[in-house]
């Protein structure tokens, strides 16, 4: 079944939030070969129809000059080196690697938007609508779809291309939450639309 609305494809972008081989590794336990294959799938039929492809990534610098001590979420990447430029766990996943045009976004925190340009980078496209795909539903996405929907973002949410290490919460936050601000999809029904 396609979605309800017809997607402009004027003002849409897709965001793929995350995919980095650290991240997807520590997803392992769930369906990681699924996942990457539907986000792969997603990723062909956005660009087949010219959609912009965004890519949000966690990076720091070299000695995490971003991470406070305080912040209890990003301390252990500091300790342990992660996430900073030439980290291989920060590579983009080989199942779904970015494309010339596509567009890479570093950000510092747990939303899209936060330490990062995203917001400049799709005014400055004309994007309304953002499609999102990303690890962890409970991190990454929920954030974001908090913050671009107090920025007046449409949002779709693709649940089927994101993963959470807690299946209920997954669905929590998919059938109870998400709903509130954003049109839930899977990635086939997305496909369909085009």
């Amino acid at each position: 079944m396609p979605l309800a609305s017809p997607i402009d494809r004027t003002k849409t972008a897709v965001l793929i939030m995350d995919f980095q081989s650290g991240i997807v590794a520590g997803f392992g336990g769930g369906d990681q070969a699924g996942l990457l294959q539907r986000a792969q799938a997603v990723l062909t039929t956005a660009r087949a129809a010219m959609l912009p492809v965004i890519y949000v990534v966690i990076g720091f610098r070299p000695g995490h000059p971003e991470i406070s001590p305080r912040n209890a979420a990003f301390s252990a990447a500091k300790k342990a080196g992660r996430f900073a430029a030439g980290d291989p766990e920060a590579e983009i996943h080989p199942a779904v690697q970015p494309r010339a045009g596509d567009i890479i976004i570093t950000k510092r925190r747990v939303s899209a938007f936060s330490g990062s340009d995203l917001d400049l980078v799709l005014r400055s496209k004309g994007i309304e609508t953002l499609v999102l795909m990303g690890i962890a539903t409970s991190g990454v996405v929920l954030s974001t779809v908090r913050q671009a929907a107090d920025a007046d973002y449409g949002l779709i949410v693709l649940s089927d291309c994101c993963a959470d290490r807690d299946p209920a919460v997954h669905r929590c936050l998919m059938e109870g939450v998400f709903p509130r601000q954003a049109s839930v999809a899977t990635g086939e029904e997305f496909r369909l639309g085009f």
